[in-house]
């Protein structure tokens, strides 16, 4: 049976190839809040870099719902899942956003020209609009930004034979310690 310390390893490693290969499973994923509502929110959103300390940075529009949500509660859920390894990872996080000329100098070379219009639009996304064709974009203002998730817990899961393997890893003292769980 493999340790705890190589799950999270190989793990660490389909990560990050979700945040630089296009076709990779993990490059899109479920982003879950919970806002004062009380309602959980979950939508996709791409996964754009994995640090070496595991932090996990996407990009929205400041002024998107999930903004807001993390703003009330930065508590967050992420949900990736590899079809063809079978394998699931559920992620607890703290997220942070991250806003500012200096952000997006660094990022614009990352996102092709044609994906930076849609942080352009002069009405929020969400906002009804009679004819999709009809979006306005601006020339001057963007409303880009990252968000970046600190874990504190992953739970792995993969279904496999004879027996599923599930290893729950916990951020502790500045160290990830992982224990077997029960499928």
């Amino acid at each position: 049976m493999e340790r705890t310390d190589q799950i999270f390893k190989n793990m660490q490693e389909e990560l990050k190839k979700g945040s630089t290969q296009q076709s990779h499973p993990f490059r899109y994923f479920t982003l879950g809040t919970v806002g004062l509502d009380r309602l959980a929110r979950q939508r996709t959103v791409v996964l754009r870099k994995v640090s070496d300390e595991l932090q996990l940075s996407f990009y929205t529009d400041f002024r998107s719902k999930k903004i807001i949500h993390i703003k009330e509660n930065n508590k967050v859920g992420l949900l990736f899942y590899h079809p063809e390894m079978l394998l699931q990872l559920k992620v607890e996080g703290i997220a942070k956003i991250i806003k500012g000329k200096a952000i997006e100098e660094t990022y614009s070379n990352d996102i092709p020209e044609k994906a930076r219009k849609d942080y352009t639009t002069a009405l929020a996304p969400g906002t009804p609009l009679e004819d999709p064709k009809l979006i306005e974009y601006l020339k001057e203002e963007n409303h880009f930004c990252v968000i970046e998730v600190t874990p504190y817990k992953i739970e792995y899961l993969k279904l496999q034979q004879p027996e599923h393997l599930r290893v729950r890893f916990s951020m502790r003292q500045e160290l990830w310690n992982g224990e077997f769980l029960v499928p």
